[in-house]
């Protein structure tokens, strides 16, 4: 499938605050590929059985980590990782909505910067491709229509915080955080809405064509750059390509507990975990696939949520060649991770229409939301997800998933690749814990690009983020962070760096802290506060500090977005 014609030429937007200054030859290219909902071990160099190639050899030839932390949700990892700061600390503790909070405004705050942002005053050209995610987006009176393109605004947001206004000179993708795939709603260049799309198109192959547009321009120019390549998958709606289905319609016939199984032993062949730390955790059901009624269906869900992930490695590949091609590839540094934990959703159950859930196509032609599993995933006019027992497959072996604060919902597989740059041993894997706000401190210490104290004149929050640089060259860290917290809709969490970790699970404060030893207990199996409560007093008042500094407020209860 051949749809470059989607992608608009490239231009340079002007960004105030580029310095101008050319970038030393020495400092490397950074590309963050972000993926959305992609599960622990759904990558096969994470030990799934989904064909990925060319994240394998990335993996191979790089770095893979085995506790890399988020947010757990997908904006609020977004903006922290963008900017470097705890989610609240940018603005968006929880989704984007504005609840009147400082943490909670549901938009990315001024009192930060971007990635983007300080690179682009130490000379480099900068690329946002793909899902955005950071801004408030209230809803409309006639919502409904807009989603099914029925209606046009020029606007889907405050452009205040669109990519081009947060140091991005180029920009294709769409700045809400759920989309048709064949058919993306809130899809913009630069500032400017896509209309329509052509016949064909697929948002994972649109991204990576425009990826590897980007690419081949920059690479004229001399420059250094970074881009932020933000893809789509394997979020639901399960929409894919059927020719990328087909190759696994049978795959998941065994079921979930065969699955899973297989997936705990390719993990501990990898050695991703320190051996006798590598549990299975238990299962969150419990159900036998021989009993389960929708086999058919089931099986067929994590099929197309299978086919969305191999095509996304295809395009990365292709991305690959883009970068071997024009000679960038020795020294580019490629960070890959996910946003959060595969999600448990059962989208199928949402009601059409409301919030980012269209009821239509732009045909008029209604969606389906298959609530009783009698038509099969996969088209444009059904909106599926695989739901919580394929979620707990796809986050092997950890327990729980996307929007908790246990290791299935916030630790995600990341790769980093550099062949010129990274000294720790090819194909090896760091225990080192790293976190999605230390890649702004990382790309500021590899691109000599200064962290500002003022930004358009506002006062900037300072890093929160430490740089994993040194995990690049030797595999350790030289600082580790003190503790590392957690937030998202009351559920709660810290880590120490000495490897204890506390988590409050419900959104109920009346709940008792649990407490786990990651250190032989990766997979949270064995609760220890009964016998260590006062660790448990000790890292409770760490959380409460970080809380504190950190504008981690007890929110009110969850609002959705206000109507205009």
């Amino acid at each position: 499938m051949n749809i470059r014609n989607t992608i608009l030429p490239l231009t340079a937007l002007a960004v105030s605050g580029l310095s101008g200054c050319r970038a030393a030859p020495e400092r490397p290219n950074i590309i963050v590929i972000l993926a959305d909902d992609l599960g622990y071990s759904d990558l096969g160099c994470y030990g799934g059985e989904i064909q990925t190639p060319n994240l394998d050899r990335l993996a191979q030839d790089g770095l893979r980590f085995s506790r890399f932390y988020n947010a757990g949700r997908s904006c609020p990892s977004r903006a922290a990782l963008l900017t470097g700061l705890y989610p609240h600390q940018a603005g968006i503790g929880r989704m984007t909505f504005d609840q009147g909070l400082p943490g909670y405004r549901g938009t990315m705050t001024a009192n930060g910067v971007t990635i983007a942002e300080a690179l682009q005053t130490a000379g480099y050209r900068t690329g946002m491709i793909g899902k955005w995610h950071v801004t408030e987006t209230p809803l409309r009176k006639d919502q409904r229509q807009w989603l099914a393109h029925g209606v046009q605004y020029d606007d889907f947001a405050s452009r205040d915080n669109y990519p081009t206004r947060r140091g991005f000179q180029y920009c294709y993708g769409t700045i809400y955080g759920v989309v048709d795939f064949f058919d993306p709603f809130s899809l913009v260049y630069g500032e400017e809405p896509v209309r329509s799309v052509p016949d064909g198109y697929y948002s994972t192959v649109a991204l990576a064509d425009s990826a590897v547009a980007c690419v081949d321009r920059y690479a004229q120019s001399g420059d250094p750059f970074f881009m932020y390549l933000a893809f789509h998958a394997p979020h639901w709606p399960l929409h894919a390509l059927p020719e990328d289905i087909k190759k696994y319609e049978d795959v998941y016939a065994a079921g979930w507990e065969t699955i899973r199984n297989r997936r705990y032993e390719r993990i501990r062949e990898l050695g991703l975990f320190d051996a006798g730390n590598d549990f299975l955790s238990e299962r969150q059901f419990n159900d036998a696939w021989a009993d389960n009624p929708d086999g058919e269906w089931d099986a067929r869900a994590m099929a197309v949520h299978a086919a969305m992930i191999d095509r996304m490695d295809r395009e990365i590949g292709k991305l690959l060649r883009a970068i071997e091609k024009n000679g960038q590839s020795d020294n580019t540094l490629i960070l890959f991770m996910s946003d959060n934990g595969c999600s448990n959703e059962n989208c199928q159950m949402y009601s059409a229409g409301e919030n980012d859930r269209p009821a239509e196509l732009r045909n008029g032609e209604p969606i389906i939301y298959p609530k009783d599993k009698k038509v099969l995933p996969g088209a444009e006019n059904v909106w599926a997800s695989i739901g919580p027992k394929w979620a707990n497959v796809a986050n092997t072996p950890f327990r729980f998933w996307k929007a908790t604060m246990y290791e299935g919902g916030v630790c995600t597989p990341a790769i980093a690749y550099w062949p010129k740059g990274l000294k720790a041993k090819k194909g090896s894997i760091t225990a080192e814990p790293c976190h999605v706000i230390d890649v702004m401190a990382t790309c500021l210490e590899l691109s000599g690009a200064k962290y500002p104290e003022t930004y358009n004149g506002n006062g900037i929050i300072p890093l929160s983020g430490i740089s994993f640089a040194p995990v690049l060259k030797t595999g350790k860290r030289d600082r580790r962070h003190e503790y590392i917290g957690f937030e998202h809709f009351r559920e709660k969490a810290l880590i120490s760096d000495d490897g204890w970790k506390i988590v409050q699970r419900p959104r109920n404060e009346e709940r008792e802290w649990e407490l786990y030893n990651l250190n032989e207990d990766r997979t949270e199996m064995l609760n220890l506060a009964a016998r260590y409560p006062d660790r448990v007093t000790d890292m409770l008042e760490k959380f409460k500090e970080w809380a504190e500094r950190c504008a981690v407020l007890p929110a009110p209860e969850p609002l959705w977005r206000k109507k205009e």
